[in-house]
């Protein structure tokens, strides 16, 4: 009967702590975030293209593409396709998008693609690039905007992320971010 007890007042301790005093803290840390816990959103003239952390298809040879997506960018189904390497169909996927590639980047050699650029993340929804990847795609962009290379070499270089703190994850680039500032660039000046 002792141990009996013991359980249930443990129980309701941990009913409290985890079902109401966590999720508490958690969405206030949520409220003081970026974004106040609903996303970071991404505006252009007062209206939200999308969100930050959240990956978008873009297939216009005007924009810079992300890494592919298992999911077709669908939030609600975010998931890897968890083909292994040995897959066929996973190779086939992965052959076709190196054929995309080099059809609109036909400048790169295969050994130039970065391996992000034809696998999909594990979310699916992977809003960032590497640095590597954005500066493959600059010359396709720089030629169908009719901008220079160097200019757009430098809006690359305003978006690259550096590590947290300069040392914790990879440098990246967020492609919806980027691209935004793509059409800031090309837009004709007043």
């Amino acid at each position: 009967m002792k141990n009996l007890m013991t359980s249930i007042r443990l129980t309701l301790v941990l009913v409290v702590l985890l079902c109401v005093v966590y999720p508490i803290v958690i969405a206030s840390a949520g409220k003081l975030s970026k974004g106040k816990g609903d996303g970071e959103t991404v505006s252009v003239n007062g209206k939200v293209v999308g969100y930050a952390n959240e990956g978008q298809s873009f297939t216009q040879q005007k924009y810079f593409w992300g890494r592919p997506s298992a999911v077709g960018y669908n939030a609600a189904g975010s998931a890897g396709s968890n083909k292994g390497p040995s897959n066929p169909d996973y190779l086939k996927d992965v052959a076709g998008r190196i054929d995309t590639l080099l059809k609109y980047h036909p400048y790169l050699k295969r050994s130039d693609i970065p391996a992000e650029m034809v696998t999909a993340s594990g979310s699916g929804l992977d809003p960032d690039i590497s640095p590597e990847a954005a500066k493959i795609q600059i010359k396709r962009i720089a030629e169908v905007r009719g901008l220079s290379v160097e200019q757009v070499t430098k809006l690359v270089d305003a978006h690259t992320e550096a590590p947290l703190l300069g040392m914790f994850g990879p440098a990246k680039v967020n492609v919806l971010k980027l691209n935004v500032g793509l059409d800031e660039l090309a837009k004709p000046a007043k």
